[in-house]
């Protein structure tokens, strides 16, 4: 991985969470769809088994059988390994005993030309969130409410 400042797109990551050791690789064509379409690269991807006592197991994809995670292991090609051990310490903590996670760290090359544009401009990101998908919907169906409570009373 060769890419400059200029070149990177932002990079996001997301611990999901599964029930006992479900990994199964379901999530892998979904993930292979969108780097063969060029909107992401994944940058780094990593297992978590937690047992019942919180002993947490670290495992990359080339550690485990394809039985377990299907075919998560073919997206394993520009990975540069940018978790630490301490970031799998932090991580770790999230996911519930009894529990199996998959850590994905991925660039956002659909934003790379953007943010190389607001670089050359002379910005930088200052800030970044998510708003929660119930939160939006929420909002939505609240502001659903109050136009059809206007319209009543018009």
């Amino acid at each position: 991985m060769t890419d400059t400042i200029d070149e990177l797109g932002p990079v996001d990551w997301i611990v999901v969470e599964f029930p006992e050791t479900k990994l199964t690789g379901e999530i892998a064509p979904i993930l292979a769809d969108y780097v063969d379409r060029g909107l992401i690269r994944i940058l780094d991807l990593l297992f978590l088994f937690k047992d019942m006592d919180g002993t947490v197991e670290a495992f990359e994809a080339a550690d485990l059988d394809e039985s377990v995670i299907g075919q998560l292991r073919t997206l394993e090609t520009e990975i540069a390994m940018l978790l630490s051990e301490q970031d799998v310490e932090d991580l770790a903590v999230t996911i519930e005993p009894g529990s199996s996670a998959a850590v994905l760290v991925w660039e956002n090359l659909w934003a790379a030309p953007f943010g190389t544009a607001v670089r050359h401009a002379g910005g930088q990101l200052v800030a970044s969130g998510r708003i929660p998908i119930h939160a939006v919907l929420a909002a939505i169906e609240a502001d659903a409410a109050e136009t059809e409570e206007t319209k009543k009373t018009t």
